[in-house]
């Protein structure tokens, strides 16, 4: 696996258009080889920011594949989910299309469980392995206790083997979520984590040292195949140790 590679940012509002620029530079880079080119978006405020900022990217979308590492199981539409945070600030407003988007099963009255299977047979249906696309970008926000995707310390999806899985019982409400897990984030060509404010400055650092155990801090767990980048603005960073 991947070392992790910090890159600081003075603020939020930075941060957040770096990362878009960033990404747009990767995807045209990858465009250039065979194939689609995926990539997992993330929620949150900085996650949200970095969508607002691709909205005006002249990119070619035809060929990318937007996937999700979570997704709160609430109905289709609800504000509170993230491919309804997603559309408003980003697919809304740019020409990729319907079937190139792939966000995770809304609540139609089904469990949790088959929202879960669902969406690992549809990671299946895009992979060559059989199990989960090659992400040539995997995007994720991290919580303030170091979860990543809704991968919570010391839950049982820090240990599930499956690509995708329920979530039961969240400690960040709602409760109930759909999330990638360890072995799909870690199938991801890079990972990059994205984080902003002091409440983070302790996950991230940890996240970052070595020897952190995943199980306790889900962030150290997320590390990509080829790069593992970790994108913070100054207040995030305080507690990186050189």
């Amino acid at each position: 696996m991947s070392e992790h590679v910090v890159h600081v940012r003075p603020d939020e509002q930075t941060l957040a258009t770096d990362v878009a620029a960033a990404l747009v530079e990767r995807i045209r880079r990858h465009q250039a080889d065979v194939g689609p080119v995926h990539v997992v978006l993330t929620g949150g405020g900085v996650g949200t920011m970095v969508l607002q900022s691709l909205a005006s990217a002249a990119l070619d979308w035809s060929t990318v594949e937007l996937w999700w590492g979570d997704e709160r199981f609430l109905p289709e539409g609800h504000p509170d989910r993230n491919a309804t945070g997603a559309y408003d600030a980003l697919l809304d407003h740019i020409d990729i299309p319907a079937a190139n988007v792939h966000p995770m099963p809304a609540d139609r009255g089904q469990s949790v469980e088959q929202a879960a299977l669902d969406y690992a047979d549809e990671l299946a249906s895009a992979a060559t392995n059989g199990f989960a696309p090659e992400f040539s970008v995997l995007l994720l926000g991290v919580g303030p206790e170091g979860h990543v995707a809704s991968i919570f310390p010391h839950s049982p999806a820090a240990v599930a083997a499956e690509s995708a899985v329920a979530v039961h019982d969240s400690p960040k409400p709602p409760p109930t979520r759909v999330s990638m897990t360890f072995p799909t984030l870690r199938s991801a060509t890079e990972v990059w984590l994205v984080a902003a404010g002091a409440e983070k400055a302790e996950a991230i650092a940890a996240a970052v040292a070595d020897g952190t155990d995943p199980i306790d801090v889900p962030a150290a767990g997320a590390v990509g195949r080829r790069a593992t980048l970790v994108w913070v603005d100054q207040a995030a960073a305080a507690d990186i140790r050189p």
